[in-house]
């Protein structure tokens, strides 16, 4: 990694575990899809590949966005937050799903009189995006 590269991830807040929240929207419609983490090396690849890239806490590794459905998120654009603490994804969400439940997006729950209600359909069955 070049000097440049290595000014840029420097100015970055990281966490205590090397992590930084990581929001996804998507271009044209601002609609906000997802909430994941990235590491240095997660970000450093979304940068240099144009396709997000985070660190998955669960599996403690890179988790390629759309390596198994197919469902990639194409960077438009990289911003971060006044704090330095919070990265913001613009992007194209390749094949309209960016939830691993087969939705547009991760929040399809709304708080309404005291619960959690699904408000958002499911736009393609789990079951035919991820058989492999």
């Amino acid at each position: 990694m070049n000097e440049v590269a290595r000014d840029w991830l420097a100015a970055v807040r990281w966490d205590k575990d090397g992590l930084v929240p990581a929001v996804a929207q998507e271009a044209g419609t601002g609609k906000v899809l997802m909430v994941a983490w990235m590491n240095r090396e997660s970000l450093a690849l979304t940068a240099d590949t144009g396709e997000a890239v985070y660190w998955s806490r669960s599996r403690k590794r890179l988790w390629k966005k759309g390596e198994e459905s197919g469902h990639v998120q194409k960077i438009r654009e990289l911003r971060m937050d006044c704090d330095e603490d919070v990265i913001l994804l613009t992007v194209e969400q390749v094949g309209g799903i960016a939830c691993h439940t087969g939705r547009h997006n991760c929040f399809f729950q709304r708080l309404e009189d005291g619960k959690w209600v699904v408000v958002d359909p499911v736009v393609r069955d789990p079951k035919d995006i991820y058989s492999k």
